[in-house]
């Protein structure tokens, strides 16, 4: 015991002599913000093809914007697109400007807007603990530094961020517009105490609200209405807990506040309006708003405990320690929380922050797992706080008993790395069949990867195990942060990289392929599903028809029509064109790329010999069966 209380000493004595040289404490801080950034998102960040489908979307409509110069309405295939206001596309048109048209510049928006809430996050848990230290009269910077480190690694490294910020769509931007419009009005309230006098005297609020604003109109630009509902349910319960609301929104100076965020969000609103009218307005409002907060919409339903599951496993494998985060905080005694000094409720706001984005989302009908992502960063904070009880400090021993709720965690923590271990060793037999990648099963097993994997997890499960049992209680954060980071570098990049082989490299190639030889006027038609990559990668417009039977007819209407192309180029699946009874004599293969394959059906030839097109049914498929019986269409009557 002698031993550790000296090496925490030791370690306490080098963190002031680095503290004491402020500019030494920021490069290091900027170098491991720069490290856990480019792990997380900088790292192979364009070296993976537009996975299909909503990513490609947000792609080409953007592309479109930057080669037409019209930035207010967003297309896509030659049609509008109103899913999302246009600040996504916006980012993305001005990537393609710097970088030129490739995965980089579509995904640097979503990995920029996630590297800069972290960043923010590091600096806002480090002042807040610096606060902290003046109120308590001490010099900790060991705690301050770690806490602040851990809070930013968290951040950065959990499959949830990850995943959204290494994808070009508006989750990562709305996150990184929510977030940071949260922290830095907690900056500004925070920095408001012992300065009320300034309340009243000055016109303006101070630069942290004026940023929280700022940044809540960027929200709203990327998202919609959501962008202002999220920080305002979340501020305004904070406020009504503490019982500070008119106090606060006195400094805060809202009429000033909207102005702001009308000035900046509203002009594209109106302008998208004015040119497409109530089309916009159903579509976007109505539909992309109203109708997901309120019913199921696209088939995304899942019951009341779907988001558990999601943090649970988004937020993996720091997530079980929430319970214990919270348990810490005993944000229930009112009364406690009142008498604490702005600068030191930190955790309650987080906390508040955390429960506001659960419950809201929770209450709406439609759910994906991306709805919750605004709340990964107070998740953060919450573990990292909870942590920082547990760093080395002088006057506290490293060794003493945890929390109940922190010792059940642990194991727990155990628990879900043996779960997941178990899980990889037998992902192969878990995952479904891919239409689109039909051998990636096989490939991944004769990889090894997940084995590895599954040896990985084990590890990490008997590391916490041990530091559990060896009452070292600082280590476990770094043990889980250390095991997700061997398995994204050893294990799942690699796993991605396989899938991106046999997924998305064949339509990359196809894409090529359609480029090259699409004739003028001829139309391309994509049967049985619907890739968008296709559009983004060969820029073309795609006719995409679901089923074959439509297929079918859609070719027989064309062969109908007095003026036409004399050819007609179709991508589908090896077994849809199987299905589609096409005499060899018709049509000419062009390419065949995984499960793809490319074919000109020339309607000159089909004319000469009079040929019919008919449906070959599966007899094992009676759902085919049943949709399209005995059809059989003839081209030519």
């Amino acid at each position: 015991m002698r031993m550790k209380l000296s090496n925490f000493h030791t370690v306490d004595r080098w963190f002031n002599k680095i503290a004491q040289r402020p500019s030494l404490v920021v490069t290091l801080s900027i170098l491991w913000l720069m490290l856990i950034g480019w792990i997380g998102y900088g790292w192979n960040l364009g070296s993976i093809g537009l996975v299909d489908e909503t990513e490609p979307l947000f792609a080409e409509a953007s592309r479109q914007m930057f080669i037409t110069g019209d930035w207010i309405t967003p297309f896509f295939n030659g049609v509008t697109r109103f899913d999302k206001p246009a600040l996504i596309y916006w980012c993305q048109a001005i990537a393609y400007g710097m970088i030129g048209v490739n995965e980089w510049a579509v995904r640097l928006p979503s990995a920029i807007a996630a590297i800069t809430v972290i960043s923010l996050a590091f600096y806002t848990v480090q002042w807040h603990l610096a606060k902290q230290d003046a109120v308590e009269q001490v010099e900790r910077p060991t705690r301050r530094y770690l806490t602040a480190a851990i809070a930013a690694a968290v951040m950065a490294l959990n499959p949830e961020m990850i995943v959204w910020g290494r994808t070009g769509v508006s989750d990562m931007l709305l996150t990184g517009c929510i977030a940071s419009s949260l922290l830095c009005f907690f900056l500004g309230y925070a920095s408001k105490e012992g300065s009320e006098g300034e309340i009243f005297h000055s016109l303006l609020p101070n630069k942290w609200y004026l940023a929280c604003y700022v940044l809540i109109a960027g929200a709203v630009l990327t998202k919609g209405p959501v962008g202002i509902v999220l920080p305002g349910i979340v501020i305004l319960a904070f406020l009504l807990y503490l019982g500070k609301l008119r106090e606060v929104l006195r400094e805060m100076r809202p009429l000033l506040g909207i102005l702001i965020i009308v000035a900046l969000s509203a002009p594209w609103y109106v302008l998208v309006i004015w040119r497409n009218g109530w089309n916009y307005i159903n579509s976007f409002f109505g539909y992309h708003n109203i109708d997901r907060f309120t019913e199921v919409v696209n088939g995304h339903s899942a019951p009341w405990y779907f988001y558990f599951l999601v943090v649970l496993l988004g937020f993996a494998p720091y997530s079980v320690y929430l319970p214990a985060a919270f348990a810490r905080l005993k944000f229930w005694q009112r009364q406690q929380w009142l008498v604490q000094e702005r600068s030191q409720q930190l955790g309650l706001f987080a906390c508040i922050w955390f429960l506001g984005v659960f419950g809201f989302f929770t209450i709406a009908v439609t759910k994906l797992p991306s709805y919750v992502l605004p709340l990964i960063p107070a998740a953060a904070i919450l573990i990292a706080l909870l942590w920082s009880n547990y760093f080395p400090t002088p006057s506290v021993s490293n060794s003493r008993s945890p929390y109940k709720f922190f010792w059940a965690s642990g194991w727990v923590n155990v628990v879900l790395f043996s779960a997941l271990s178990v899980a990889m060793f037998q992902i192969t037999q878990l995952l479904g069949s891919d239409q689109a990648a039909p051998n990636f099963r096989e490939t991944l097993q004769n990889s090894g990867l997940a084995e590895l994997g599954g040896y990985i997890l084990i590890l990490s499960a008997v590391s916490v195990a041990f530091l559990l049992l060896t009452r070292r209680w600082s280590g476990i954060i770094g043990a889980n942060l250390l095991g997700f980071v061997a398995l994204l570098i050893i294990v799942l990049m690699p796993a991605i990289f396989l899938m991106d082989q046999e997924r998305q490299l064949p339509l990359r190639e196809i894409s090529v392929v359609v480029a090259q030889v699409k004739q003028p006027n001829e139309e391309l038609l994509m049967v049985g599903f619907k890739k968008p990559s296709l559009v983004f990668y060969s820029h073309q417009q795609v006719n995409f028809i679901k089923l074959t039977k439509d297929a079918v007819e859609y070719i027989q209407n064309q062969t109908n029509i007095p003026i036409k192309p004399p050819s007609l180029l179709v991508l589908a699946e090896h077994r849809t064109l199987v299905r589609i009874d096409l005499p060899p004599d018709n049509y000419e293969n062009l390419a065949s790329k995984g499960a793809y394959q490319l074919i000109r059906i020339s309607f000159k030839k089909m004319k000469q010999q009079k040929q019919d097109i008919s449906i070959i049914l599966e007899p094992t498929d009676p759902r085919l069966l049943q949709k399209v019986g005995d059809l059989n269409l003839s081209i030519f009557q």
